[in-house]
């Protein structure tokens, strides 16, 4: 069982974070905000998957004022990125937004940051200090200590400058595309503050590596306990970045949403085509909510024997196979119709 850092919770719009809350899975949209009806679209994807907040990019005054039709027509919290302009973060506020990502010492002058957060504690509107390691402020960029040290050093000078506004409602994040300069600052800073930590590897890659990267880097830290929150950042449709997010919780017995999808490797006992089979069963279970274990093993070898602790699954045979259910056969079919049986008891069991 891992035991979590201890952390304040702050909620985004019905989500709590920290705290003993579950660790939420997040996503950003890599549509044109302005374009309310793509944006509105892919995020109804992103929560048919299971996304639980959702990110935006607020690049100008246009994709600010699209967040009010936008919030009308979703049901998940949205958060917007502002960059450098104070004026799209009270707009946004304005706006109905449920959190910002907003690096207070980017956007101005004190005047300009008192405005923001005022707004943002009349409206209980969290704000999320999101750190980069490749955009770092220049004083701190040449300093002569380890890049992990310097995220750090960056993210304490934005929390002071929130603090001395009387403002707690924060959430951190400390993103690095190298993972073990991404895990070293976020253990750094769990040690300095008590703020719910929103986790991620940035840039990390297409699918494949991506979901590598992120694995370890996410996996190891939030093993550690470390982690309130997290974003999987792939090349990819932003949909894979939620069930990856959920792997990895479900990996770490973190959270029990969905599918935990087992197969065995293949070997030279398996004479069914089990990768097809295999693909075809995680695919068509994906948005699945309920926790359920299902298997897809090769051979009645590594079938209902191996694979007796999951609620569903099928084993392999001679151009045919077995579905069964908690660890005991209950029918034989032709391996083309694997697939369909299976499908059909699980639909008619849930």
């Amino acid at each position: 069982m891992i035991k979590r850092r201890y952390s304040k919770q702050i909620q985004i719009g019905d989500v709590k974070i920290g705290g003993d809350a579950p660790i939420s899975v997040q996503s950003m949209c890599n549509t044109d905000t302005r374009d309310v009806e793509k944006t509105v679209l892919q995020i109804k994807e992103l929560q048919d998957a299971g996304c639980e907040i959702i990110r935006l990019a607020v690049l100008n005054k246009d994709a600010a004022e699209a967040i009010k039709e936008i919030k009308k027509r979703i049901e998940i919290p949205i958060v917007a990125d502002i960059h450098f302009d104070y004026r799209l973060a009270i707009q946004c506020i304005e706006n109905g937004i449920d959190a910002l990502r907003l690096n207070p010492g980017n956007i101005g002058r004190d005047e300009n940051v008192k405005k923001v957060v005022s707004l943002a504690k009349i409206n209980n509107i969290p704000i999320r200090i999101g750190i980069n390691a490749g955009s770092l402020e220049k004083d701190i960029a040449t300093l002569d200590i380890p890049l992990a040290e310097k995220m750090v050093k960056s993210a304490m000078h934005h929390i002071k400058i929130l603090e001395d506004n009387d403002f707690d409602k924060i959430k951190i994040s400390l993103k690095s595309s190298s993972v073990p300069t991404t895990i070293d600052a976020y253990r750094l800073i769990s040690q300095k503050v008590d703020y719910p930590l929103h986790l991620g590897v940035t840039e990390s890659g297409t699918l494949k590596g991506g979901l590598v990267k992120s694995s370890v880097g996410l996996g190891t830290l939030l093993a550690e306990g470390i982690g309130d929150t997290i974003r999987v950042s792939l090349t990819e449709n932003p949909v894979e970045e939620v069930h990856a997010g959920y792997s990895i919780l479900k990996s770490l017995d973190l959270r029990q949403k969905g599918i935990n999808f087992v197969s065995c490797p293949t070997c030279g006992r398996c004479q069914i085509n089990l990768i097809d089979l295999a693909k075809k069963v995680e695919d068509a279970l994906k948005n699945i909510d309920k926790p359920l274990t299902v298997a897809v093993m090769g051979c009645p070898v590594n079938g209902p024997g191996e694979a007796k602790h999951a609620d569903y699954g099928v084993a392999g045979a001679i151009k045919e196979g077995y579905i069964f259910k908690k660890g005991e056969i209950i029918k034989k079919v032709p391996e083309e119709k694997l697939l369909q049986e299976l499908l059909i008891l699980i639909e008619n069991e849930n």
